[in-house]
Order: C-alpha cells, then structure tokens, then sequence
C-alpha cells in the first residue's frame, strides 16, 4: 500500500534525520557541508535544542515511509526559550562546540559565537511576536505545497496554545525563502540589524488559506 507524505508530530527517532536536513539547507538555503569544517555546528544551534526543550511544537514531513524530509519548529514563548536554552541546553554542547575567539575567525567559530549567546533571539518586536519558528525541507521535497502545511500545523498549534503573533529570523540573501514566507503571511518586523538578516512576523489567526 502506498502511503502520501504528511506532516507529523516529531519523533525522538527522526534526530539524525533532522540534523541532516539543517546542515543540508543551512547556508543561505543550501548545503552547508561545502562552506564549513564542522556543519553539525548548524543542527545543535537551530534545530536540535528545540526538539530538546519544546517537542511539542516540532512537527515533521514524513516521505510515507516513515522518513523525516523536512521540519517545523520553534519555541512558543522566546523568552522563556532563552533562558533554558542557557542553562539546560548549552550546558550539553559546550564542550563540542566551546566559546569562540571574538571577534569569531572563521565560519564555524561565527555560528558557534550565536550558539554561546541565544540573547541575540530578544529583539525589540519579541513582546508582540513572543513565539518563533524554523522551517527546512530538503530540495526535492520544496515546490510542492508541503513547507505551506508544515506552516499551517505549527500555526495552528500556537493558536491552539493561545500565542496571538509569530517572529522569524532569516538571512537577507535567501530571496526563495523570502518570497515562500511572503506567500504564508509574513510582514517585515522593524528591528536592529546590518542587512544580512531580516526580521518577519505574522498572527496565528486567518490560517484557513495554509
């Protein structure tokens, strides 16, 4: 029997899966392996510490064979979220990845510096926008309509939880994954930064289109 991909809640089995999936969409959208000494670097910064400390709000594209091709995640209150990924998360990684030279030198050591300060999470717009969230499929699993009902899932579970707004953090030069965001809702957020990342939000309310 042919079973249709889906989306599902995360299972602590798909972790390798989800791993790969961020190191091979990590750079600008695009496969980080080339760009960096250590990707792993990547998955214990922006996946695995929410699969970690919020399961709940993980959800994953099943291929129908019970494999992981893409993800959705995030924490429902940001705040809260940096304060345990401080002291319950990085406490577990700190001797793999260890606090870089600043100013960092090298690729590598420019994510591990965002690993050793999740206060850069907090920005201006955080208190109307306390959720955030972080979406990847592989590429021959993105075109096809499954990251718009990963979104509508995750959504729908904040609005389930009663978290009125959403924040994201993306890099300026991923034109493909701004125009995909556009698409599901999303709003520039004013906020401090040098260009390279761009702040978007949006409600969890009016998901009958996603």
């Amino acid at each position: 029997m042919t079973v249709s991909p889906g989306v599902r809640p995360y299972r602590p089995e798909d972790r390798a899966a989800l791993d790969d999936i961020c190191v091979r969409t990590a750079h600008r959208g695009e496969d980080s392996r080339p760009h960096y000494a250590d990707p792993g670097v990547f998955p214990v910064t922006f996946a695995a510490p929410y699969v970690h400390l919020e399961p709940e709000l993980a959800f994953v594209l099943d291929d129908g064979q019970g494999q992981a091709v893409g993800y959705i995640l995030g924490t429902a209150d940001t705040r809260r979220f940096v304060e345990n990924f401080r002291t319950a998360w990085l406490p577990l990684v700190a001797a793999r990845y260890p606090v870089p030279p600043a100013p960092p030198r090298t690729p590598d050591e420019a994510i591990a510096h965002l690993l050793h300060h999740p206060e850069r999470m907090i920005f201006p717009g955080v208190a109307d926008h306390p959720a955030h969230l972080h979406i990847d499929l592989l590429p021959d699993w993105q075109g096809l309509g499954h990251g718009r009902r990963l979104m509508g899932t995750f959504l729908r579970a904040l609005r389930e939880m009663g978290v009125p707004a959403v924040h994201l953090s993306m890099v300026t030069a991923n034109t493909g994954a701004r125009i995909f965001y556009d698409r599901m809702g999303f709003y520039e957020l004013e906020a401090p930064h040098d260009g390279e990342v761009t702040y978007l939000g949006r409600t969890t309310q009016e998901l009958d289109r996603l």
